[in-house]
This record gives structure tokens, C-alpha cells and sequence, in this order.
């Protein structure tokens, strides 16, 4: 049994060493697509349609005020505003209107949809958001997201080509609140999922696009049904994005990457959204998900190191445990620091390797019930990531 623990081990380091050698071959493309991006931008004569940014709120968290700041603050000739919350008293909105006062020059909206119909709530916002926008290019962009003034530029680059129907930003986790959960969370941000899209966009194309932004022709989301596709979708950023790809229209992952602030302070709170987020990424794409433990190398490199230890091996388990090790600096430094530009030395070399024995434990974790726990209410998963109220028939 032993050598079969260790064989697995091996098999194991191999695959994500694999995984390892696609991750760095997928990054130096997107860093050389990233520069011709910045020289279009410093052209002096860049595409800057009238766009309009859609801002779904649910309440207040800590540092709110700031982050929609960074908003109105774009260098941008002309963009609208539009946030939208279920309730017009929402505490979201009355930060938002605030931060509004003291940018006269932006025209901005405040809506509410009342208690949507939609399981997902932020379709709600966002189909009503839609409908009162003025413009063509539609900006979706999180409340735990802050951004900096070349954002809205970044994002309109790509729709000059008209085959063009959805850009998507690559993000790096910010812990600025909460202790080691956080920081741990933030990391798998900047690097396990970054790591992830690189590798999809190089070997099928970008079929999904990322939550804290999303951008599309409004021609594109009318075609597809409208924001309502995502009624009963946890995932509403694959879903529309794979939408979007299924019309035959290209998906771009900006070359512009944004702060995605963590604010799962506490340890529950985190292990329950990294958690949601795995089962939903099994229940979107079943057999792409099956086929992410084998891109994990610290559970592997820790079974080797146990495995050959109980075989009187010590020096093959240290060995096998270093191997993995190496594989995850490997892939830290290069996403993690060049490719979203994370500053965090601790997380990117520290840390990460802890938290990709983490994401393996998430990744068991997602096959252990199709529930999910979601702003306080429990919902199952259904086939293709369709989601109902627990106990509703």
C-alpha cells in the first residue's frame, strides 16, 4: 500500500509539473499582448466609445466608499453611472450617492428592483440597469472591486474590433482587512485562478468571463435573452461569457488587471465562499473541474514526503516534497508577480503553497454535497449550475 501511496505521489507531481510547464508558456503571450495593449493606449488616438458601467450593490461592506471612488475617477470623455440595489434604502446605495455628490461632472442613475423574481439577485439589477442605460457598451463591474484611472480605456481597447463581443479582466487579490484566511484567499486569487484562465485561453480560447469585470455589447446580452439567462445561475460570469462565445463572438481577457478586495474576514466565512466557488466551477464545467486535482502539487508533494518516509526513504520524500515545492514558486512568481503584478513577496513565496494544499481540500470539499451557502440562504447545485432554494421542488 505504501508504494502505491508513493506511486500515486509521483503521478501526481508529475501532472502538475505538466500543469506547471502550460502555465509558463501561456504567460509569456498574454505579457506580450499586455505591452502592445499599452502602446495602442499611449498611441494618443485610442477607441473610447460612451460606455455605460453597471454597479450591482447588496449593502455596505467595510471600505465601500473608496472603492466606488475609483469610478468616478476614471480618465475617460464620456461614461455613465448606474447602481442598482433591491431596495432603494439599500445602505449600498446611500454610500453610493454620496460618492456620487462629489463628482457633479458624471451622470449617474439609482435604481432599485425591488424583491427580484430571480434566484440570482444580481441579474435582476443588472436587467434593470440595462434597461435605462444610454449606451451601447455595457461595463459590469463588482462592488468589492477598486480600479485604476486607465480601467474604463482598458476595457473599450478591445471592442474596437467589431468581432468583439465580451472583454474580461484578470484580478489580483487585496487583503486589506482580516488576518491569515484573507491573506491565504487573496493569493488563491492572484495565482491559482489567474494560472487557471491562462491555461483555458491558451488551449480553447476565453469560452467564460470573470466576475469583478465583465463587459459586453448590449447587442451581444439582448441576443442572448437578455441578463435573465443568469436568473438561476450561481456563476453568472461563465454563463454569460460562454454565451457570449457560443454566438460565435470573441471573448478578450484585458491586458488591464484589477484589485479584487477580500472581504471574507473571518476563517468561516472564507472556507464557505472558496468552497461555493469550487462547486460551482463543478457543477459549470464537470469535467475541467474533475481534471484540477492533477494540478495541484502540495498534497502530492506531502503524500511522497510521508509515503517514502514510512519506507525508511527519507532523503526520496524530501526530495519529492521539494519537487513540489518548486513547482508552485514556479508558478507563483511569474503569474503572481509579472502577470497581475501582486507586491505581496510574503503571499506569493510563503504562502501560496499553503494554499494550494488548501485548494485541493476545497476541491474534495466540492464533491461532498450539491448545497451551497450564499448571502445567508442555503440553495442546491443542478446540472450545468442551475440553482434552486434548498427544498423547493
Amino acid at each position: 500500500m505504501l508504494y502505491v501511496l508513493l506511486g500515486l505521489a509521483v503521478i501526481g507531481l508529475i501532472t502538475s509539473t505538466v500543469f506547471t510547464g502550460m502555465v509558463l508558456v501561456a504567460s509569456p503571450a498574454y505579457l506580450r499582448e499586455r505591452r502592445a495593449a499599452l502602446a495602442r493606449l499611449a498611441s494618443g488616438a485610442p477607441y473610447a466609445p460612451p460606455l455605460s458601467l453597471l454597479k450591482p450593490l447588496h449593502g455596505a461592506e467595510a471600505g465601500l466608499e473608496g472603492y466606488l471612488e475609483t469610478f468616478f475617477m476614471q480618465d475617460y470623455p464620456q461614461y455613465e453611472i448606474l447602481f442598482c440595489a433591491r431596495s432603494e434604502d439599500d445602505a449600498g446605495l446611500t454610500v453610493a450617492r454620496a460618492v456620487a455628490a462629489r463628482y457633479p461632472r458624471i451622470p449617474v442613475k439609482f435604481l432599485s428592483t425591488g424583491e427580484p423574481d430571480y434566484i440570482n439577485a444580481k441579474a435582476a439589477s443588472m436587467e434593470r440597469m440595462e434597461a435605462e442605460a444610454a449606451h451601447e457598451i455595457l461595463v459590469i463591474s463588482d462592488s468589492d472591486v477598486r480600479v485604476a484611472p486607465d480601467y474604463l480605456r482598458s476595457v473599450a481597447l478591445p471592442f474596437a474590433d467589431p468581432r468583439v463581443g465580451g472583454v474580461t479582466c484578470p484580478y489580483r487579490g487585496v487583503a486589506t482587512e482580516g488576518g491569515l484566511w484573507a491573506h491565504l484567499e487573496a493569493v488563491g486569487m492572484s495565482v491559482e485562478m489567474t494560472a487557471g484562465v491562462l491555461v483555458a485561453r491558451n488551449i480553447e480560447g476565453m469560452q467564460f468571463t470573470l466576475g469583478p469585470t465583465m463587459a459586453f455589447r448590449r447587442s451581444t446580452i439582448r441576443a442572448m435573452g437578455g441578463f435573465a439567462v443568469t436568473a438561476d445561475y450561481c456563476a453568472d460570469d461563465f454563463v454569460l461569457g460562454n454565451e457570449t462565445w457560443k454566438r460565435g463572438e470573441t471573448v478578450v481577457l484585458s491586458h488591464h488587471t484589477i484589485d479584487h478586495i477580500v472581504i471574507h474576514e473571518t476563517f468561516w466565512e472564507s472556507m464557505l465562499h472558496q468552497v461555493r466557488w469550487m462547486k460551482s466551477t463543478r457543477f459549470s464545467r464537470p469535467k475541467g473541474h474533475f481534471g484540477t486535482a492533477l494540478t495541484f502539487a502540495m498534497p502530492f508533494g506531502l503524500l511522497g514526503l510521508l509515503s517514502a518516509g514510512a519506507l525508511g526513504h527519507w532523503g526520496w520524500g524530501i526530495a519529492l516534497f521539494a519537487w513540489a515545492l518548486a513547482s508552485r514558486l514556479a508558478i507563483s512568481i511569474p503569474v503572481g508577480r509579472l502577470v497581475v503584478r501582486d507586491k505581496s513577496w510574503f503571499a506569493l513565496l510563503l504562502l501560496y503553497p499553503i494554499r494550494d494544499f488548501m485548494g485541493f481540500l476545497f476541491w474534495m470539499a466540492s464533491y461532498g454535497s450539491n448545497r451551497i451557502h450564499w448571502r445567508g440562504r442555503i440553495y442546491q447545485l443542478l446540472p450545468g449550475g442551475r440553482m434552486k432554494a434548498d427544498g423547493a421542488d
